[in-house]
């Protein structure tokens, strides 16, 4: 299965899954894809693979990637060889664009993962990382956009201590594995 982490900024989807990859390290069945970006490696952020626009184009000209997309200004891709380990009856998780998810969802079997929290929450953690003025942050929790309607998500409300969502992270994970996980259509 293909799970697809979403969430908007200041949920904290890089801590929950950063702790769920520790310990579930050393488990070849789950796999936590390294993406393909035209950013500069050193520019923050995930760890990622940096490529050029010119390299990115090539490799998804040539089937590199399972799934590419565009947001941001950035180009961002999930190595093809994602798909060799679905199939293989692992569970490949991958942090992607809202944009990509019904394309993700008609060719691989794929689960939502919305990492949430509660506007305050999240304006709270946005202003702590100082990147943005208030307005700013304002301004990009107003854009939130809804999921697409027909996909299977499981939210997991990030609003308690990290121990808490690591552990609905791994119960969803789990579940996943087993193609068991209690699904709510959006």
């Amino acid at each position: 299965m293909l799970v697809l982490v979403v969430g908007p900024s200041g949920a904290g989807k890089d801590t929950l899954m950063a702790a769920a990859r520790a310990r579930l390290e050393g488990d070849a069945r789950f796999r936590f894809v390294r993406r393909d970006i035209t950013r500069p490696a050193d520019a923050g952020g995930e760890d990622h693979r940096a490529v050029s626009p010119a390299e990115f184009a090539g490799i998804r000209a040539a089937g590199g990637y399972a799934l590419a997309w565009e947001a941001h200004g950035l180009s961002y891709g999930i190595p093809a060889d994602v798909a060799a380990h679905i199939t293989g009856g692992g569970v490949a998780i991958a942090n992607v664009s809202r944009g990509v998810l019904l394309e993700a969802a008609s060719r691989f079997p794929t689960v939502v993962l919305e990492i949430t929290a509660p506007i305050a929450v999240l304006a709270s953690r946005l202003a702590a990382r100082g990147r943005e003025s208030e307005a700013d942050i304002a301004a990009r929790l107003a854009r939130a956009v809804p999921l697409p309607e027909g996909l299977d998500v499981v939210t997991v409300m990030n609003d308690g201590p990290v121990e808490e969502g690591v552990a609905d992270v791994l119960t969803v994970l789990r579940a996943a594995l087993g193609g068991e996980v209690g699904l709510e259509k959006k």
